[in-house]
């Protein structure tokens, strides 16, 4: 009887058990699928647009549809920036399996060097893993039936169509016009990454960095829908890009080439400027370079060969290159002297072979080696007599000499539209203390009225000084673009004949029989100043002879003009480096630039050579 209760008891106490069990699994089961409606519910609602954007990006990809960059023109509606469309590769790091292996099969495909491939790897480090990485542009045909042929092996690897920048004309322009260059890890940190989105170039120089947001554009983009495959299926959505805007500059390309060849084989550089309004019609810096050569990506020994070349064609001797102004500027000593009371232009002083400083035995040499005996205003600036600025540079002081100069634009950028524009230098005692630490020297002064020592000008400042002089003291900013024209401001002098009589005497220089650049005059009316800027010193007692000294140690050729005398329509500013003489070099390449301006034929001012006439 016991055992028979015994095992109702068991068999009670194992239904218990039973039961427990049974609702510790319900409980965990309950648990279990509340979590799962719970993170159902949180993957649902709260992470539904992550997750929507995740299944999106599985099914459609996201090209970017660069614009095309603004195209630039020359004052006659020419071409001078253009576009081609062309075919590159990218890559589009994030949709890489093995970026590296990636990249050395690119490399080997495309025949790339370490230096390309080192290049397309740091910018990959410093962009967007989603943004297209340029890797080659301007594919050949062979180039591109080869990616063809790898493509189901190169995931993120596509060849797109592109539009490449061009340069028709490119030396000619390169220093005015600039060139565009691939975008470099050291750009992308100062670019909006939506604006250069699927962009891979930037201006790097000129007008094509001037003016870099304006020729850009707003890029665009394509969704395109893809199978499982990565494959590209269709077109859903497209915001097509906005073309940059185009510039037109106030360069005339005919001008500039004539410019350019009037130089011959003299390295150099040319302004020619409208004065009644300031426009820049021709800015020649030679020798110069192909822009064309950096669009893709110029070779580290083509780059090398440039900056080792002892002629510095990337150099942009037009508003870079500083020089000696020499008797250029002797009209604003002139000027300065009447303004100051320190000269009567009408009284004749007596102009010997050199000049000294009073209680000094240093003799300050005229280029005439016999001196020009009795001269008067108009005289000394005709036959660019040394010892009447000597003298008025003494009496004047570098104080003055400096103030009056800073008016003209000297030492001053001039404001053109173009980077890299240099200041020059007027000099005074507060800058050589500061920049030399040492004190200035009377003899200083002396030799700065007639811009040598520490006097540096650019050529650009040298055409808007002529322009000034031109206009009766009318400034206008220089400028490139057409449209950027500002209004004039104005140097007054207490009396207006000042400007007349060194117009006359700029006249004179041309128009004189004794004048030194006599032999360029034209059937136009012609005003102009000829000059040298010394390259090495000569003591005291020393002379020599031009003709033997190594070219390289030949004095700079300047010269500098305006056309016609009564109404002017361009100024002009020359210098041929190494040229010796202003009357012999620097002025016959100004009057074959003004020739074809005035539409002169029939003269060549380089036929026969010129004798040297002083400057």
């Amino acid at each position: 009887m016991k055992a028979e209760f015994d095992h109702l008891y068991d068999n009670g106490r194992a239904r218990r058990v039973f039961q427990r069990r049974l609702l510790l699994a319900a409980v965990v089961t309950l648990v279990l699928f509340a979590a799962v409606i719970a993170r159902a519910a949180y993957l649902q609602i709260a992470q539904y647009d992550y997750y929507s954007a995740l299944a999106e990006q599985n099914r459609t990809r996201v090209i970017p549809l660069p614009p095309e960059r603004g195209r630039i023109f020359d004052t006659r509606g020419r071409v001078i920036a253009d576009n081609r469309v062309t075919f590159q590769v990218e890559i589009i790091p994030e949709q890489v399996r093995d970026l590296d292996d990636q990249l050395q099969l690119l490399k080997r495909t495309l025949d790339m060097t370490d230096e390309e491939l080192e290049s397309v790897t740091k910018r990959i480090r410093a962009g967007r893993k989603f943004d297209p990485v340029l890797v080659k542009a301007d594919l050949s045909d062979e180039e591109q039936a080869r990616l063809a042929q790898l493509k189901p092996w190169m995931p993120g690897v596509r060849v797109v169509s592109s539009i490449k920048r061009e340069y028709p004309y490119g030396p000619l322009l390169a220093h005015v016009v600039g060139y565009v260059g691939r975008i470099s890890a050291n750009d992308l940190a100062d670019l909006d990454p939506e604006r250069y989105r699927g962009v891979q170039h930037i201006g790097k120089s000129g007008i094509e960095r001037q003016y870099e947001s304006h020729l850009h554009g707003i890029p665009g983009y394509q969704v395109i829908e893809v199978d499982a495959l990565g494959r590209e299926k269709r077109v859903i959505e497209t915001q097509p890009p906005i073309a940059g805007h185009d510039l037109q500059l106030t360069i005339d390309v005919a001008l500039q080439g004539v410019a350019t060849a009037a130089l011959r084989e003299y390295t150099g550089a040319v302004v020619v400027q409208d004065p009644r309004d300031g426009a820049i019609r021709a800015l020649v810096s030679k020798p110069s370079y192909d822009p064309n050569s950096f669009v893709d990506g110029i070779s580290q020994a083509e780059y090398n060969q440039l900056l080792t070349d002892p002629d510095r064609p990337l150099y942009n001797r037009a508003i870079t290159a500083t020089y000696p102004p020499g008797s250029t500027i002797k009209m604003l000593m002139g000027l300065a002297g009447m303004e100051l009371g320190l000269i009567d232009p009408d009284k004749r002083m007596f102009a010997g072979p050199y000049y000294q400083l009073p209680g000094h035995d240093h003799r300050y040499r005229d280029w005439r080696r016999g001196g020009h005996g009795w001269v008067d205003f108009q005289d000394s600036i005709a036959r660019s007599v040394d010892v009447y600025y000597y003298d008025l540079a003494h009496r004047m002081g570098i104080e003055q000499m400096h103030t009056f100069f800073t008016l003209f634009g000297l030492g001053e950028r001039t404001g053109l539209d173009i980077p890299n524009e240099a200041r020059g230098l007027v000099p005074s005692p507060e800058w050589k203390a500061r920049a030399r630490g040492e004190v200035w020297y009377p003899g200083e002064t002396v030799i700065a009225g007639i811009g040598q020592g520490y006097m540096l000008a650019t050529i650009l400042q040298l055409a808007q000084m002529t322009s000034m002089l031109a206009t009766d003291g009318r400034i206008h900013q220089p400028y490139l673009v057409e449209g950027q024209r500002q209004g004039p401001r104005q140097v007054s002098l207490s009396d207006p004949e000042y400007w007349a009589r060194v117009q006359r005497s700029m006249r004179a220089v041309i128009a004189d029989q004794r004048g030194t650049a006599r032999r360029i005059e034209a059937p136009y009316a012609i005003a102009g100043k000829t000059g040298t800027s010394q390259v090495f010193s000569v003591a005291q007692d020393e002379e020599y002879d031009e003709e033997e000294l190594e070219r390289r140690l030949h004095d700079h050729a300047l010269f500098v003009g305006y056309a016609p005398y009564d109404d002017p329509e361009i100024s002009v500013a020359v210098i041929a480096e190494h040229g010796g003489s202003g009357s012999g070099t620097a002025a016959p390449i100004a009057r074959q630039i003004m020739d074809y301006w005035f539409g002169v034929s029939g003269h060549d001012p380089m036929e026969p050579e010129f004798s040297a006439y002083g400057d």
